[in-house]
C-alpha cells in the first residue's frame, strides 16, 4: 500500500477503506508518511470531504494510535466536551450536579491554546489542585471519590497531536470530518459511557454558522453511538463571552457564585440545558423538564456545591468553604473601562473580549506561554443595559498592558441609542435521534 495512491484516490473524490486509513493513520504515528504527504492527504479531505464510514474509521484509528482507557469496570461514567468559546466555564459548573446525582465523572481535559485558559488551566487556579494524575491515580479516584478531572496524557491520541499541527498550517483546520475525528478520537479514547457534546457556533467560536455547528454535532453523536456510547449534543450561541468573567481564577470564582445560588441569564440557561442531558443520557431523569427540576433543587439545598468542594479537594485543592473565593484571589491590578456616550448596549463581541484577556495574560499566544491566574477581564454591564457615559462598562485585571486591553474593550461594547431587538439565541438539544428545544426559564 502506497501513500500517494491513497492521496490520488481521495484528489478524486473516492472513499478510502479501513485498511487505507489506518495505513495512513499508522504512518503518521511512526513517522514514515512524511509531512509533506500527509498534508496532501489532508488538503485532499478539505476539498472532497468525508462520508460517515470513513470519518469513524478516521476517529477509530486515531484513538488506537496510543493509549486508551477502560473504564467499564464503572457503571454510569459521563464526560462532556465543549468546542470552546470565550468565558466558557460550563465543564467546571456542569460536573458537580452530575456528581451529585450520583453519575462517575471521569474526564481529560486540555489546556487552552489561544484567546483564554482551557479547564486545566482554570482548575490551576485553585491552590494545591492536581492536574497531572498518571493512570493508576486516575483510576483511583474514581473509585474512592466517584471523580477525577485531568490534564490529557501525552500518550493519549498521538495521532491528532500530529494531524492537527499540519492542519494548523496548512489551512485545513476547517473541515468537519477532520474536526469530529480530532475531538471523538480523544472522547472515545478516554472512555466514558455517556458523552454529551457542547456545540458552540458564531462569533467568540471555532464554528462561525449555526448550519456546520449542526452538521458537526450530528457527525460527532453518530461517530459516539456506532462506538457504543449514550451520546448527546448540546448547540447554542457564542457571539458574547458566557457569563461575566473571561480568565481563570476569575471564572473559578463566577463559577462558585453559581453554586452558590447566584446563576442567572445565559450562563444557568446553557448549564442547565448541559445538566438536563447529562440527567437523560445518564438515566437520572426521563426527561428534559424534569432534568432542570432536578438540577434546580441540586442548586437549592446546596448538593452541587458541596460536590463541588468534594471534586476539588479529592484532588488536592486547598481552601475553606466560608472563603474559597479568597482562596483563588492572586495579585493583580484593576482597571475600569468606563462608557464613553449614553445609550443602551446592544452587542457585545466575546471574540474581541477574549483577545483583551490574552492581552492581559489570560491565555496564551503561543504554546509554552505561562498563563497569569488573576489575569482577565469581568463584564459590569450586559446586553440590553441602558448606560450613561461615565458608567464602568468592565474591569480589567492582571499585570499586562491595560491600555491596550482596555481599547479593544470599549470598542468590543457597543452602545446606540436605541434597545436592542431580542436575539434569536434558542438552545437546541440532539439525542441521536431528533433535535429538540430547551425551553428557557422566564421566572
Amino acid at each position: 500500500m502506497k501513500i500517494t495512491d491513497l492521496i490520488k484516490k481521495k484528489k478524486l473524490g473516492e472513499e478510502l477503506s479501513t485498511e487505507e486509513i489506518r495505513f495512513f493513520v499508522k504512518g503518521v504515528s511512526d513517522g514514515t508518511i512524511p509531512e509533506y504527504q500527509t498534508s496532501a492527504l489532508l488538503m485532499a479531505v478539505w476539498f472532497q470531504g468525508m462520508n460517515r464510514e470513513e470519518t469513524f474509521d478516521l476517529t477509530i484509528a486515531m484513538r488506537d494510535s496510543g493509549d486508551t482507557l477502560d473504564l467499564s469496570e464503572f457503571p454510569d461514567t459521563i464526560d462532556k466536551h465543549s468546542t470552546g468559546g470565550i468565558g466558557d466555564k460550563l465543564s467546571l459548573i456542569v460536573l458537580p450536579f452530575w456528581l451529585a446525582s450520583g453519575l462517575i465523572v471521569a474526564k481529560m481535559s486540555g489546556r487552552g491554546l489561544g484567546f483564554t485558559g482551557g479547564t486545566i488551566d482554570k482548575l490551576e487556579s485553585v491552590p494545591g489542585y492536581q492536574t497531572s494524575l498518571d493512570r493508576d491515580t486516575f483510576f483511583e479516584h474514581i473509585r474512592r471519590f466517584g471523580v477525577a478531572v485531568a490534564g490529557q496524557s501525552e500518550s493519549l491520541v498521538p495521532a491528532d497531536k500530529k494531524l492537527y499541527a499540519l492542519r494548523d498550517v496548512t489551512e485545513t483546520v476547517d473541515s468537519l470530518p477532520l474536526i469530529a475525528a480530532s475531538i471523538m478520537s480523544k472522547k472515545l479514547a478516554t472512555a466514558a459511557s455517556t458523552i454529551v457534546l457542547d456545540v458552540k457556533y458564531g462569533e467568540g467560536s471555532f464554528m462561525k454558522t449555526r448550519k456546520n455547528a449542526k452538521k458537526l454535532a450530528e457527525i460527532m453523536v453518530e461517530i459516539g453511538k456506532n462506538d457504543g456510547r449514550r451520546m448527546g449534543a448540546l448547540l447554542s450561541p457564542m457571539d458574547r463571552p458566557l457569563g461575566r468573567a473571561v480568565g481563570n481564577a476569575l471564572e473559578i470564582k463566577e463559577v462558585h457564585r453559581f453554586l452558590k445560588g447566584e446563576a442567572e441569564g445565559d450562563l444557568k440557561e446553557n448549564a442547565f440545558a448541559l445538566i438536563a442531558a447529562g440527567f437523560v443520557l445518564g438515566g437520572k431523569a426521563d426527561d428534559l423538564e424534569r432534568g432542570r427540576q432536578l438540577a434546580a433543587e441540586l442548586l437549592e439545598n446546596g448538593k452541587a456545591r458541596q460536590s463541588f468542594y468534594h471534586w476539588l479537594r479529592a484532588q488536592g485543592g486547598c481552601f475553606d468553604e466560608d472563603n474559597f473565593e479568597e482562596a483563588v484571589s492572586y495579585p493583580a491590578a484593576e482597571y475600569p473601562v468606563y462608557a464613553e456616550k449614553d445609550g443602551y448596549i446592544t452587542a457585545i463581541h466575546g471574540l474581541n473580549i477574549g483577545i483583551a484577556a490574552m492581552e492581559l495574560g489570560a491565555g496564551r499566544k503561543k504554546l509554552g506561554d505561562a498563563i497569569d491566574p488573576a489575569a482577565g477581564v469581568v463584564l459590569q454591564k450586559d446586553i440590553g443595559d441602558r448606560v450613561r457615559s461615565g458608567d464602568i462598562l468592565a474591569v480589567l485585571y492582571g499585570n499586562g498592558d491595560f491600555a491596550a486591553a482596555a481599547e479593544i474593550v470599549q470598542k468590543s461594547v457597543i452602545i446606540e441609542d436605541g434597545a436592542p431587538q431580542e436575539a434569536n439565541d434558542e438552545i437546541e438539544i440532539f439525542n441521536g435521534d431528533r433535535w429538540e428545544y430547551f425551553e428557557k426559564d422566564h421566572d
